[in-house]
């Protein structure tokens, strides 16, 4: 059986060669040795449930899988397994005579490209957080789907899980206030997993059960050449691995919101949906947050009874559990739903404004750019060569877009989020049908006013056509169409709108305008 000594031994006995400095780094299950140009990773003989490394055949069969499935993002960073071969006084890497133990073998990457140690740093920008969304949007698309005979994402298969928390925290804990405030949690959960019966077990039914990472938060990911890589997956146990891809989404939002970028968090949710259009997944999302809050919790707790009684690590491992419960707590009561609406020509503004509101205040934003291109099965930023109102701009295909726009602004209302939906709303009727539905919602309503000199939306439109990219397909024909059939707001559409002048944009003025409107605080 591995303990400490074996790893003292290779560190001290030169097993990776004489001039080889080499830096212990140890977690609740592993060990990792650095030795500059390379990574051994070697598991500890543990048996928590969840996970199970107690034999040297499972911890050989883990490191296996551990390589094989990191590949699928990370190829140039797992290279093989390797034996340690030799005595306990004498270890070898590699070798020959009677396996002590197994070793994941990896390329060394600095620590300094890790995003949690970005993210530390306050370094860490939204260009990374888009690469991200591509990131994870892709994987999540072309991975392996769960078949319906698959037990993965069966609702008491997932709560099962969520419930191992509770059933891992609940005896480290001594303070009747600290177990009470667990408790409320975990009925809150049970309440939620109830309630939500139905919605899980249409995910599990419609693909959204997929092999995914599993432990995607923002110290399992790093930049390699400059790029985002994702790294460290789950291989221990295939129950978490094949998730909800909702689940994974809410790991890396809880993530990034205990680091303090909650801004982030909904750049990130909302880059993810409008790639691969999940809304229904926001019915379930904040169940999911609760429990990937728990999870970190639960392996704070397992740092913390490792460590010395009293020492500055097992301290610092109770904090940072006290943080995470906090989390959880904070994620446990919906906000307040409303509906905005976005009104303006091409090239005011409008998807500039509703981004800067959905990262600011945690808003869902629906594209009409977007969805139009996912009715017709083209991705956002493909060409459809489609002619000024013919093609994918014809008439039924913009009454089209815009029913399709309100079913998920319904979905994301009744998951409990606020939604702006960015699209011209030039027509009166068309504004009038969605105050309807948020009417029919019982929730606040809001028209956002973007407004741009001529001149400066003609040189918009002539730069993002100049640069590509974006889902928009206007042209200064398009333009000079809208000019003729817009239809202005009328003064009772004008209690409700907050106009917004090109070059004068101020998110924080928005949200206070639209708090005056809607009584919703900003």
């Amino acid at each position: 059986m591995t303990d400490s000594s074996l790893i003292d031994a290779l560190v001290s006995r030169h097993s990776f060669g004489p001039a080889v400095t080499v830096e212990r780094v140890e977690t609740h299950c592993a060990w990792v040795l650095l030795t500059g140009s390379h990574a051994y990773k070697i598991k500890k003989p543990v048996d928590f449930g969840f996970l199970d490394y107690s034999t040297l055949e499972k911890r050989h069969f883990y490191c296996q899988e551990e390589v094989r499935l990191n590949r699928r993002f990370a190829p140039d960073i797992y290279l093989d397994v390797v034996a340690i071969t030799g005595s306990l006084q004498q270890p070898v890497i590699g070798g020959d005579g009677p396996v002590l133990e197994y070793a994941v073998r990896m390329r060394q990457f600095p620590a300094a490209g890790l995003l949690s140690q970005l993210a530390q740093q306050k370094r860490l920008d939204s260009g990374l957080v888009d690469q991200l969304i591509e990131q994870v949007a892709l994987f999540h698309q072309h991975t392996a789907r769960a078949t319906a005979d698959m037990p993965y994402g069966d609702p008491d298969q997932v709560h099962h899980w969520v419930s191992e928390n509770f059933r891992h925290i609940r005896p480290a804990l001594n303070d009747p206030a600290d177990i009470e405030r667990l408790e409320a949690v975990r009925q809150w959960t049970q309440g939620e997993r109830e309630r939500l019966e139905p919605q899980l077990r249409h995910r599990h039914r419609d693909g959204s059960i997929r092999e995914c990472h599993g432990d995607l938060h923002l110290g399992n990911i790093t930049l390699i050449d400059g790029r985002v890589t994702l790294f460290d997956c789950i291989e221990f146990n295939p129950e978490l691995r094949w998730i909800d891809v909702i689940s994974e989404v809410a790991f890396l939002l809880m993530d990034l919101q205990d680091r303090g970028y909650a801004n982030h968090a909904w750049r990130f949710l909302n880059g993810y949906l409008q790639h691969g259009g999940d809304y229904a997944g926001l019915a379930v999302l904040r169940y999911y947050r609760v429990y990937r809050a728990l999870v970190r919790a639960k392996v704070a707790l397992l740092r913390c009874r490792q460590a010395p009684s009293g020492s500055e690590t097992a301290q610092a491992a109770r904090a940072e559990y006290d943080q995470y419960l906090q989390l959880a707590e904070d994620t446990l009561s919906a906000g307040q739903p409303m509906l905005l609406i976005t009104r303006g020509l091409s090239g005011s503004g409008k998807s500039t404004v509703a981004r800067g509101l959905c990262e600011a205040s945690g808003m869902l934003q629906l594209r009409s750019d977007v969805e139009r291109k996912r009715l017709a099965g083209l991705a956002a930023t493909a060409d459809s060569g489609s002619a000024t109102g013919a093609g994918l701009y014809a008439a039924q295909q913009t009454e089209k877009t815009y029913a399709r726009l309100a079913e998920l602004a319904d979905t994301v209302l009744e998951a409990g989020y606020p939604v702006i939906v960015d699209a011209t709303f030039l027509q009166r009727e068309r504004r009038d049908s969605f105050l309807a539905l948020a009417q029919r919602r019982r929730v606040p309503f809001a028209i956002i006013d973007c407004q741009a000199p001529g001149a400066e939306l003609e040189r918009r439109i002539r730069h993002r056509a100049e640069q590509g990219g974006d889902a928009s397909e206007a042209t200064l024909a398009v333009l000079a169409a809208q000019r003729e059939t817009q239809q202005p707001l009328n003064a009772g559409e004008g209690r409700y709108a907050v106009t917004v002048e090109a070059g004068n944009v101020n998110i924080d003025n928005i949200l206070q305008a639209l708090a005056d409107i809607t009584g919703v605080p900003p």
